[in-house]
């Protein structure tokens, strides 16, 4: 389990580059920015498409160094030790230059994670951290979604100022936009495959796997929806469906890590406990790329 990361910004492909950037995903993930696009000033404008980069990794399970410097140009984490502990490692990212922290729901005494319980964790964190702190709810992985007066209660906080939600609940998702409109409190889609949806909603960005292998098509959304151009923007979501599904829940990171190989980055190899995939799931999902024009 992880709780922040951090990162400066990156620029992706001649879009519009990033004030900050930051950290998310799994511990064999990190995060780049790309794509601004015109709209309302705040104080820290999370606009655009943000994927959360693999760090590919030798066959030996060591860090391809060399590699990763070609997918990004720098990375930091933090694992998760609890409250203290996240207080602790927060810090130190900052001082090594990181602008916000990306903090996962503390999910592994999930049982005990009652609506207080998290409100504490996260105001402690906030009012600790040197840097803004954004929430992260990834319910598929945790098992324990941050739930709606949570989110609203945090949105309160002058030192946290966004989520990320991964969960797909478009209606949820609306909810908390809704509902924070009056807040410097920002929305990001943590998924490509509802991400048009989501902007519909009124999301200020997204944070997408998908975004490793496909950022400039992702950020062509991005920029459709801005413009208003929804039938261009909704045949280009429906071709990143079946690709997104295949690098996340279908065939996880070791999708992702060949994915990208296809596309020119370097996912490297997968580390214990994950396993490469077999030679018929490349083909399965290489037919998901093929069929829908990517490759």
């Amino acid at each position: 389990m992880v709780a922040p990361r951090f990162l400066p910004a990156f620029r992706l492909r001649g879009l519009y580059g990033r004030p900050s950037a930051i950290g998310v995903g799994s511990a064999n993930t990190r995060t780049f920015g790309a794509a601004a696009a015109a709209g309302p000033k705040r104080g820290l404008d999370l606009r655009g498409i943000y994927p959360p980069l693999v760090t590919p990794f030798t066959p030996r399970g060591e860090v391809a160094y060399t590699q990763l410097e070609e997918n990004l140009r720098l990375y930091a984490e933090t694992p998760f030790r609890a409250t203290q502990g996240t207080i602790e490692l927060t810090a130190q990212m900052a001082d090594m230059g990181a602008d916000i922290a990306l903090v996962v729901t503390p999910c592994y005494f999930r049982g005990s994670m009652t609506s207080a319980a998290l409100i504490h964790h996260y105001t402690q964190v906030a009012e600790a951290s040197p840097v803004p702190v954004i929430l992260y709810s990834v319910p598929a992985n945790t098992a324990l979604e941050l739930p709606e007066d949570v989110v609203l209660t945090l949105a309160q906080h002058p030192n946290i100022v966004g989520l990320k939600d991964s969960g797909g609940n478009i209606t949820r998702i609306g909810l908390f936009i809704h509902k924070t409109r009056n807040e410097d409190f920002q929305v990001l889609a943590g998924s490509a495959g509802f991400l048009l949806a989501s902007y519909i909603v009124g999301v200020t960005g997204g944070i997408c796997a998908l975004a490793n292998v496909l950022g400039p098509p992702l950020c062509q959304l991005e920029h459709l929806c801005h413009a208003g151009k929804w039938d261009e923007a909704r045949e280009l979501q429906l071709r990143l469906i079946e690709p997104n599904i295949a690098v996340t829940r279908k065939f996880g990171i070791p999708g992702l890590k060949q994915a990208m190989e296809w596309f020119g980055y370097k996912g490297g190899a997968c580390r214990s406990p994950l396993l490469p995939l077999s030679e018929a799931q490349v083909m399965e999902l290489r037919k998901d790329f093929r069929s829908n024009g990517w490759l």
